[in-house]
């Protein structure tokens, strides 16, 4: 008798999950006189477990007016509006929806708009997040935009300081902050100006961290190209943010902004460069297999649901 296929397991067992969601849901109403989301919003701790919870209910939803809601919210984050009025439109929009719908009596259930509302706000914070990294994303290093070149300038000067000028712009000292060549637009092409902006915050936030990795990159056993690992770090960031598998970290997050993205990807740098020290790698050729393992981490990390990441400055000497 062949095994089961865990993953047919699965499938079967969301099937009646959905099937008899309905009907567990009208018994659980019954009996506690509450919504589903009030069941979450009373029951489980704040953070990403709420939110996960909280999301999951509205996404499975049958209301056609919250359905509705959903929509409108998804394509608002989506638009080149004022973050203050998204913020409103979320709040007014999501509470007053769910409070309507569900027939929930906000003087006599005082704490859950607000409670709700903290939900709905990181749901939808979350995806606009999404859309600004993606636009980031997709905008393509430009040299003949002075304000990409800047951000190119000033990235040197953060890691290299005053004492080591640029001489030209073309030029192979690129290579010292780990370019591959010596003009370093062509490695932004898969990150475009993402990658450019996350290298900048991490030399501008943290210089000193920054500037003691880089002295790592240039060890001639361990060392590593810089930039281009950074780079390689923006791209694993970008996609765990994309796919939703960091979504415990970012439901943690009192706000979020494209600051908390920077943070997440300065943490993602500084703990790659602690893992590659530990592995002590023979030659930049160890750099995928260090890399899968060390993003293999990370994406166990992020089942937890109490999954915080925080910068922890203390750097190993090789």
């Amino acid at each position: 008798m062949l095994p089961a296929d865990p993953r047919m397991i699965f499938k079967l067992f969301n099937y009646f999950y959905l099937l008899t969601r309905p009907f567990l849901k009208w018994i659980l109403h019954r009996f506690t006189n509450l919504c589903e989301l009030q069941r979450i919003c009373y029951g489980c701790a704040p953070g990403a477990l709420r939110t996960k919870k909280v999301q999951t209910s509205l996404e499975l939803s049958r209301r056609p007016r919250i359905r509705q809601m959903i929509v409108i919210l998804n394509e608002l984050v989506n638009r080149d509006v004022d973050e203050y009025f998204l913020m409103e439109e979320i709040h007014t929009r999501a509470i007053g929806t769910v409070l309507q719908v569900k027939k929930i009596n906000p003087k006599v259930h005082i704490d859950f708009p607000r409670t709700f509302g903290v939900c709905a706000e990181k749901i939808w914070s979350y995806k606009r997040l999404v859309c600004l990294v993606e636009q980031l994303r997709s905008t393509q290093y430009d040299s003949e935009n002075p304000e990409h070149e800047k951000k190119l300038l000033i990235l040197w000067k953060l890691l290299m300081g005053d004492d080591e000028p640029l001489e030209n712009r073309i030029s192979n000292q690129w290579q010292d902050i780990g370019f591959q060549g010596d003009d370093p637009k062509t490695d932004f092409r898969g990150m475009g100006l993402l990658g450019l902006d996350n290298l900048v915050f991490f030399a501008r936030e943290y210089n000193g961290a920054a500037r003691h990795l880089l002295s790592h990159s240039h060890h001639p056993t361990h060392g590593y190209f810089m930039a281009i690992v950074g780079i390689n770090l923006t791209s694993m960031a970008y996609h765990l943010l994309k796919s939703g598998v960091a979504r415990t970290h970012f439901y943690n997050q009192p706000r979020l902004s494209i600051e908390t993205f920077h943070h997440f990807y300065c943490y993602l740098f500084f703990e790659f460069d602690r893992y590659w020290v530990e592995c002590k790698p023979k030659s930049i050729m160890d750099f995928s297999w260090i890399q899968k393992r060390f993003e293999e981490n990370i994406r166990k990390l992020l089942t937890s649901d109490s999954c915080c990441f925080k910068m922890n400055l203390l750097v190993e000497n090789i």
